[in-house]
């Protein structure tokens, strides 16, 4: 009986999932997005996730170097390792999680199976914010008081009627005559 048991085993030992897992983690991290089977990119993005989460700024230089020797146990990759800390960590920094986004693709020829592609979110131009909005920190969100609040905003939003101004169209004007 599984009971409780809340792993996707893959049809794999348990040694052969956790090469396969690091080498995935390891590909994603490198190239930003990949095309593999549903179920693997489902059980990816709970592998690499926790990952990404030790990227994060913390405030001490040994935690730094700790969530270094951590992340390299987990992928046993240097290169991986270090894409993940200098360019993936500083971006996804202000994020609070969920760094991973599956998009389905429908389903291989071969053997009807569900493809799937996983990305890192930040990395993504056609959805992603720009870089501007994506250095504010994310918005905390309240529902009490709502009502008051749009009420004040109506008031203070009335539009103002303003005339244009007098200097800049005689200054247009003479520039045409000359």
């Amino acid at each position: 009986m599984r009971h409780g048991d809340k792993i996707n085993n893959l049809g794999r030992k348990k040694a052969h999932r956790v090469a396969l897992l690091q080498n995935l983690a390891s590909q994603l991290i490198t190239h930003k997005r990949i095309v593999t089977t549903l179920a693997k990119a489902k059980a990816l993005r709970t592998y690499v996730e926790p990952l990404i989460t030790k990227t994060k700024k913390v405030e001490s230089v040994a935690q730094i170097s700790h969530n270094h020797r951590l992340v390299f146990a987990e992928l046993q990759d240097k290169a991986a390792v270090k894409e993940l800390f200098t360019v993936v960590g500083p971006k996804v920094a202000a994020r609070p999680g969920g760094y991973t986004r599956i998009l389905k693709l429908g389903i291989r020829p071969g053997d009807n199976a569900e493809k799937a592609m996983i990305e890192l979110v930040d990395f993504n131009e056609i959805y992603g914010k720009s870089v501007e909005k994506a250095a504010e920190p994310a918005k905390k969100t309240r529902r009490a008081g709502g009502a008051k609040k749009k009420a004040d905003a109506a008031v203070e939003a009335a539009p103002v009627a303003e005339a244009p101004a007098a200097e800049e169209t005689p200054a247009v004007e003479d520039k045409a005559a000359e």
